[in-house]
């Protein structure tokens, strides 16, 4: 999988006019090959720089949101699984707009399970796109800020700043097992 992930990023550096779309293509992808909403958006931060990068992770996540929507009204297996995961994770806890605005620009939390709650809270395709949109702004601004940020650093911090965000992984993941193991137990 990690070849896939070089090989991809490789392609969009040496693309040229072509990188912009690639790119696009390769938020619409990304669920395929595993890759997370804040990678790809920081790539476009390093690829593209901020102004421009946010701007095409802002359409590919948009786009993405659609294709979404359109496969899960598609497929209503696909649907009841990504529900049953929500309710796994979420309790079927009702949220508004705002809550899932700012959850989207958390790096760990799934970003359809996000996109089924405003499926849910929305009637009809033109407002589950509009609060898709609304809420993709966040993440693609932010994440492609912080991929361009890299850039901006020297190698040295970079990659003790990269460092430390993979040991806050660590440390959330490990955390969030003690508390699944104490659930279990209880």
């Amino acid at each position: 999988m990690e070849n896939v992930q070089d090989s991809v990023f490789e392609a969009i550096e040496y693309a040229g006019w072509l990188a912009p779309l690639i790119f696009i293509v390769l938020h619409l992808i990304r669920p395929l090959i595993f890759l997370p909403v804040v990678l790809v958006c920081m790539a476009g931060g390093y690829f593209f720089g901020f102004v421009a990068g946010s701007i095409y992770s802002l359409i590919g996540l948009s786009l993405m949101s659609a294709v979404f929507y359109g496969i899960v009204n598609y497929f209503p297996k696909f649907r009841n699984r990504v529900s049953r995961l929500k309710k796994k994770v979420f309790n079927d806890r009702d949220m508004t707009p705002g809550q899932i605005i700012i959850l989207r620009m958390m790096p760990f939390i799934h970003f359809h399970l996000l996109s089924l709650y405003i499926m849910e809270m929305t009637s009809s395709f033109q407002r589950y796109m509009y609060f898709s949109i609304i809420g993709v702004i966040g993440p693609a601004v932010v994440f492609t800020g912080f991929g361009h940020m890299l850039v901006e650093l020297a190698w040295g911090y970079a990659l003790l700043l990269i460092g430390m965000m993979g040991a806050v992984f660590v440390i959330l993941g490990r955390k969030e097992e003690q508390v699944n193991t104490v659930e279990k137990k209880a």
